[in-house]
């Protein structure tokens, strides 16, 4: 019978230099390249836990961005709410002054009215001092002293403001 694997030296030399060479391959290659296979794996390991990191970093940013933003809110709010307020004094302070001025500008037109009322009623009593004594002087057709002409004057002047000529105080 044919044996398949006939054992000689040849045989015996191939499974000691494949041992061999395993055991070369274990110390030199296997030993660096588990360790470089360590190595990606401890990086990637890093880089997960960074980018975890990184992740709550900014989460934790973002909710103290919100949180500033409303509180900018609040602030900008109450600045509109104080403008408002400070506006609605200052409206309020110019009625009040408008209302003393249009109350000044009133008080002085009434005194320019009553001293024009008064001019004009001086001139009244001038021109009708005027005419009495015209009137008087046609009248009477005589001559008379200035003194009685003035007192005869101021009686009929003083009659006047009994009288209230016209319905117009004098």
């Amino acid at each position: 019978m044919l044996s398949l694997v006939e054992l000689n030296g040849t045989l015996l030399a191939q499974i000691v230099n494949f041992l061999l060479l395993v055991v070369i391959l274990a110390k030199f290659a296997y030993k660096p390249l588990m360790q470089g296979l360590a190595d990606r794996q401890q990086k990637i390991a890093d880089a997960i836990d960074t980018a975890e990191r990184d992740r709550r970093e900014a989460e934790q940013l973002k909710l103290e961005y919100k949180q500033h933003l409303v509180e900018a809110r609040a602030k900008a709010q109450a600045i509109v709410e104080t403008a408002e307020k400070l506006a609605e004094e200052n409206k309020e302070e110019i009625l009040k002054s408008a209302r003393a001025e249009s109350a000044h500008i009133l008080q002085k037109a009434q005194e320019e009215v009553m001293r024009e009322r008064e001019l004009a009623l001086a001139q009244l009593r001038s021109e009708v001092v005027a005419m009495s004594m015209a009137a008087a002087t046609k009248i009477v057709k005589e001559k008379m002293d200035t003194e009685l002409n003035a007192s005869i004057v101021s009686d009929f002047i003083e009659k006047l403001d009994e009288q209230k000529i016209g319905g117009m105080p004098c």
